[in-house]
């Protein structure tokens, strides 16, 4: 049996995160290949053990964030929350248990509520397959935001406060377009949602051929760099890829 966690997460790469709350096992947006059309994965993969998951949470249908032969290496039978016109989608990917993640959805898994939140994140052209985007809340003896990709909105503050905050601040350069958060806009979202602590997501994990692999890490610097002037009570967490954190002293915010 898996070990009965509080708050611990497993940054496997990109969005992809291995969240334990309260025993239960959630994974956010997989992508578990090395190689992603014109993009390489940076550091060597490791997935760590992704049985026993409770729920496979999906943000939108952008091809980094709905893998089809990722969620195929995942148990058929666990349930996956995602944006209700992804369902076709899914199921191409030999998921049986569809569950619809429009804003304001929520669903329980043993004591973890999970709730479809707004995000600002419209896509455009071919990269993006029908259906909104959203985030998720999810809430037990601590509470987790996972932004998936998002631009800044003033929503935010109505999650507030939250313990955690998963938040992405980059994508494959400096050109991110919009509908997604950079360093400085990411660090006003955790101030936003009155976040205890914060790691950032979706940079440092794949880059193309002609970026630059020495500055992989420059966003997560700056994000930490931009939280310490405008959100200082907010504590940051940088993990690299594979890195496991586990939360103590944190839960329970109101």
């Amino acid at each position: 049996m898996p070990e009965r966690r509080r708050l611990a997460l497993t940054w496997i790469g990109h969005s992809t995160v291995l969240l334990q709350l309260d025993g239960r096992r959630f994974l956010t947006d997989p992508l578990l290949r090395t190689r992603v059309a014109h993009l390489r994965r940076i550091e060597p993969l490791d997935a760590g053990d992704l049985e026993r998951l409770d729920a496979v949470l999906i943000s939108h249908g952008h091809y980094d964030h709905l893998d089809i032969p990722s969620l195929r290496k995942i148990d058929p039978a666990v349930p996956v929350l995602a944006p209700a016109r992804l369902a076709s989608v899914l199921r191409r990917a030999r998921r049986r248990q569809i569950l619809k993640a429009r804003v304001g959805d929520e669903h329980t898994f043993d004591g973890v509520s999970v709730r479809a939140t707004a995000a600002d994140h419209h896509g455009s052209g071919g990269l993006r397959r029908a259906g909104e985007a959203v985030g998720f809340l999810l809430r037990a003896s601590a509470s987790v935001y996972f932004a998936g990709d998002t631009d800044l909105f003033e929503g935010m503050k109505e999650l507030a406060p939250v313990d955690l905050a998963l938040l992405p601040v980059w994508g494959w350069g400096k050109s991110l377009g919009e509908g997604h958060l950079d360093p400085e806009r990411a660090a006003q979202a955790a101030s936003l949602l009155r976040a205890r602590a914060a790691v950032p997501i979706h940079w440092g994990t794949y880059r193309a051929l002609h970026h630059r692999r020495d500055a992989a890490h420059e966003p997560a610097e700056e994000f930490r760099r931009a939280v310490a002037e405008v959100a200082p009570a907010t504590r940051v967490e940088v993990l690299a890829p594979g890195q496991t954190l586990e939360l103590s002293g944190i839960g329970a915010a109101s």
